[in-house]
Order: structure tokens, then sequence, then C-alpha cells
């Protein structure tokens, strides 16, 4: 059974108390909270065996290492890679991004190819393959979105084409939180021998995810959005590829064999994780994954669906407050992310004031500028919602944003 209320109880921040009200934490696609056994995982490694990994015969570096490691098979396991070795530690997603432009980007892509990418992206999955198209002279294009925000098919076939190379698609949109069909775009893409990557930062922490079902050759996502710690974010790629790949980054740990002349490359994964690693905060992710795992993933799904449908039947009566909420409308297409506009309130002023009844959302482009630009916009208030949150603090949310909006209507 998914008891919300006993969950809740496994994160201390949500007790907290914000300018005197409970605190109502809506910012879960900017960063979730943590449990207590993630805190508690970062502080057993600092006490107990804080060790430099893979390096050491000591006992507490081969401790550390067989901890990292643990970590790192936890999390393949989690999106059913073939092996853990194909699973590269990075600092994020945007990290991991930048680590396949400027290595398989760089080999790959040439003068005429064409990217595809979606209008919805966030800025880590545009600005990089921006830049490797105007240094490489390649074209990028966009498979276009309907006015509910979702992807429009129609033409997907002659979008990508034989002149594609790479299709690079956010799997559930951090602004509209529209879910798309990566399996469908995947097929379609390989059958014109482009590669797949897949923005996961907002999918896989609430969407049960399987890269072998999607058959993509890269997903990136983030481990602070999945209950880990900042910081540790991760890479699959398949791994013909990683090893067809150059070194993102050179020096210590990523080499096998050195000399003052040249040095060769590490084994996978080693080759692209140069340097000290971010041991304690990849073992907190390892603690995360297990987390959810207790839960379930389908379980996690299905709630977060449930606060999502209502969610969207309160969003449904303040249309008649002039609230205008942006991205599909049937739960089953979209996950737990609403982006709204009130026409005559700054979404910053709007932000402020729910931060003053306790209740914290984000306000601003949602690092997807052109994308809200498109919606006639300068920038809107964003509520997310994870696994801890409940359709009371929905209904706690909506009453404030009614409140809200009749004082800077009516100043009281």
């Amino acid at each position: 059974m998914f008891d919300v209320k006993k969950i809740r109880e496994d994160f201390p921040i949500l007790g907290r108390e914000i300018n005197g009200q409970r605190l109502v934490y809506f910012d879960n696609a900017a960063t979730t909270q943590k449990p207590q056994a993630v805190i508690d995982s970062l502080v057993d490694y600092y006490q107990n065996y804080n060790a430099n990994v893979h390096r050491g015969v000591h006992s507490l570096s081969m401790e550390a290492t067989d901890k990292y490691e643990e970590a790192r098979e936890k999390v393949a396991a989690f999106i059913n890679a073939e092996s853990s070795d194909c699973l590269i530690w990075t600092r994020n997603s945007s990290e991991s991004l930048n680590l396949v432009a400027y290595t398989w980007g760089e080999k790959n892509i040439e003068e005429g190819d064409e990217i595809v990418l979606t209008p919805m992206e966030h800025h880590s999955n545009l600005v990089p393959w921006q830049e490797i198209a105007r240094r490489k002279g390649a074209k990028i294009r966009f498979i276009p979105i309907t006015s509910d925000g979702l992807l429009d098919l129609t033409e997907i076939e002659k979008i990508i084409n034989d002149r594609t190379v790479l299709v690079s698609v956010v799997h559930m949109s951090n602004a509209l939180g529209t879910i798309n069909p990566v399996k469908q775009i995947a097929t379609i893409a390989h059958s014109r021998g482009a590669k797949v990557l897949i923005d996961g930062a907002q999918s896989v922490p609430h969407i049960p995810t399987d890269v072998q079902d999607y058959d993509c050759d890269f997903l990136v996502f983030s481990g602070h959005k999945m209950l880990g710690p900042t910081g540790i974010g991760c890479l699959y790629a398949k791994k013909e590829i990683l090893e067809t790949m150059e070194p993102f980054m050179t020096g210590g740990e990523m080499v096998l064999e050195v000399t003052y002349e040249k040095a060769s490359w590490a084994d996978l994964p080693m080759k692209f994780e140069a340097g000290t690693p971010n041991i304690a905060d990849a073992i907190g992710l390892g603690a995360a994954i297990d987390y959810l795992n207790e839960l379930g993933m389908d379980n996690i799904y299905s709630h977060e669906n449930e606060l999502t449908f209502h969610a969207m039947c309160k969003f449904f009566e303040l249309q008649s407050e002039g609230v205008e909420l942006f991205g599909p409308r049937d739960e089953n297409l979209k996950g737990g992310v609403f982006s709204f506009n009130v026409p005559d309130v700054h979404p910053h002023d709007l932000g402020t004031v729910l931060d003053n009844m306790g209740i914290a959302v984000r306000t601003g482009h949602h690092c997807a500028m052109p994308l809200v630009k498109s919606l006639g916009v300068a920038a809107t208030a964003r509520a997310s919602f994870y696994l801890y949150n409940t359709t009371d603090e929905i209904d706690v949310f909506v009453d404030a944003l009614r409140e809200a909006i009749r004082y800077f209507r009516h100043g009281s």
C-alpha cells in the first residue's frame, strides 16, 4: 500500500514551517527533497569510511570503492541498462549532454547533417547542439508541437530523414509536463540510421524506465531530481558507442598507461571519469534508488497520476479566475508539472505571495525560454509534484492561489 502519510515522515524538511505556515513544496521539477535514508548515507560515508576509491589497498578505500561501484550497479539496474559499464557518473544532466555533444558529436556530426529536437527542450538539450551545429555547419530541425503542448508527429517521417544523425528529445517536459512517445520516435530515427538521445531528467524520477525497451542510444538524468544529492548525474550509452567515443576530460584515474610521450585510456566506465569522483553523492544516489525501489516505480507513477488528475480538475475550476494552464489536458499524457499564467499578475509577484503562505513554486522561463516565449508570455508560475505530495496540498495551493489573485486584483 502506498501510504503517503507514512512516506512524508521520512522527509525531515516537510515538517518545516515557512512564514508560520506548514511547508507545501511544489518545486520538485527543480529539485526534490531528500529522505532521511539518503541523508544518513552521506553522514555514514564521511563518518565511517571516507577515503578515495579505486586506488587504495587499505580497508577504508576498499569499502568506499565497493559502496561507490555498488551504487553504479543499482542505478544501472534501475534503468535496465545491459551493464553497469554503460553508466557514466557526471555532475548532472547538463554535463551528460555536453559530454555526448563534445565527444560523440564532434566525431560524428558533419557539415550538412541534421539534428532533430523538439521546441520543448530544456536549454541543456538545446544550446550544446546549437554550438555543435554552428561549428560543424550542421542544421537543427524541430518536431512541431500542437496548441495543447503535444508533439505533432504528422510530418515526423519527413523531419527525421536520411540527413538526420541525431534525434535528441525530452521524455517529459519540465515546462509543460508533456510525456513524449520516445519509443516511437526512436524506432523512426533508427530506421533512418540516426542515433537517439533521451533527456530523462524529469521522467526517470517519475516513470518506470527501461533503456533496452526504449532502444535509446543515450539517456541522461540527474540524481537531485530523484531524491538523491546534488552534484551527481548519469549518462547511459550503449557500450559499443561508448567504446568509440574519446574521453571528455583527461587526467588521473581514466588512464591505462602513461609515458612522457603519450597515454592510453582505461576501460569503461573509468575512461570518462577523470580525477577523484563525487564519491559521497554517488553513494547517496544509490540510497535514493533503494528508497524508490522499495516504494515501487509503478506505485509512484500511479500516485502522481492521481495528483495530476486532481490538479487538472482544480485548474479547470480556476479558469473562471482567468488562470491560463499550459500543456496537455490529459493526465495520461502529462506528468505532475503545471505551468500557468494569471494575465494581470506577474509570476514573480505571485510566487512571492504564495511563499508568504508557505507554498514553494517556481517562477520564470524554467530554462525553456524559447518555448515560454512561444506561449505568448514572458514567464510562468510552475507547480510540480512528487511522491510525497498530497491532494490536500493541492487544495491548499489552489485556495492560496485564489486568495493571491483576489489580493492583486482587489487589494484584499
